[in-house]
């Protein structure tokens, strides 16, 4: 009898389709029903590599070899992981099962994690996607009466494709052509580069270099109490007539610069 194998993103996916679809039978590293076999990855279970073929060894990383732009793109197993990818692959190669369900989390990196998998163990069976916007026992089965098309899929899968493997190029000609400038006078100096790494890392130096040019300033803030009805309450004097500053972002409405400008607003109060 043929079986369908549904893939989730993480093992609490995977326990929450079991629980909707019911019927399965719990298994060490999946569930498995009369119809379906439901396992799950651990988010990434694979990473772009370079092929060993055109691979520059660490310490003789220099600009005559750069730009690095390998004809393909080598998948080798996230080693922490590798053994929830020897479970998928096992159960992608069973003989029974004839379809695959990627149930992958709906987005650009859930496609991502499925495409890989399936890349990398040769899975030649038809592909449905679930897409689900939410984990509720009702929005799981009108997930799996409204199955998409893996055709319907493609630009999402090219997209977050693409988005992987020009990070990977940036990363990699980045890092090693940094590495390069920082070792040419000799010994290696691994400075790594990425997309979202290197502008991340921009802001903290600077909202560092902010904090260490800082100069702290006295100010004033007049607060009163008021009675009514209910008991009392605290309020605190704002100047209406405030304007951002975007020259000096310390200047606020509740705060004054002098002794003598806090003791004019207590005496208009008082």
């Amino acid at each position: 009898m043929s079986k369908t194998l549904i893939i989730a993103e993480k093992p609490s996916v995977a326990n929450d389709i079991a629980k909707t679809l019911g019927g399965f039978t719990k298994h060490d590293e999946y569930f498995e029903s009369d119809e379906f076999i439901l396992s799950s990855a651990v988010g990434h279970l694979l990473e772009i590599a370079v092929p060993e073929e055109y691979d520059v060894k660490r310490g003789k990383w220099s600009f005559t070899h750069l730009p690095m732009i390998p004809p393909h793109f080598a998948l080798n197993p996230i080693a922490k992981t590798e053994s929830r990818l020897k479970v998928l692959a096992r159960l992608i190669k069973r003989k029974d099962v004839t379809t695959l369900i990627n149930a992958c989390d709906a987005g650009r990196e859930g496609e991502l994690i499925f495409r890989l998998i399936a890349q990398y163990t040769k899975a030649k069976q038809p592909v449905k996607r679930l897409w689900l916007q939410s984990m509720t026992p009702g929005a799981i089965r009108d997930g799996f009466a409204r199955l998409r098309d893996d055709e319907e899929m493609m630009p999402l899968a090219n997209a977050a494709r693409c988005r992987s493997e020009a990070d990977w190029l940036i990363g990699i000609n980045g890092t090693r052509a940094m590495t390069a400038f920082n070792s040419k006078e000799g010994g290696f100096y691994l400075t790594t580069v990425g997309r979202v790494q290197t502008p991340t890392l921009s802001i903290v130096v600077e909202r560092e270099e902010k904090i260490k040019k800082f100069v702290s300033r006295d100010y004033w803030e007049v607060h009163g109490e008021f009675v009514c009805a209910a008991g009392i309450y605290k309020g605190r004097w704002l100047d209406r007539a405030h304007k951002k500053d975007e020259g000096d972002a310390e200047k606020r409405p509740e705060r004054l610069w002098s002794q003598a400008a806090a003791d004019s607003v207590v005496a208009a109060c008082r």
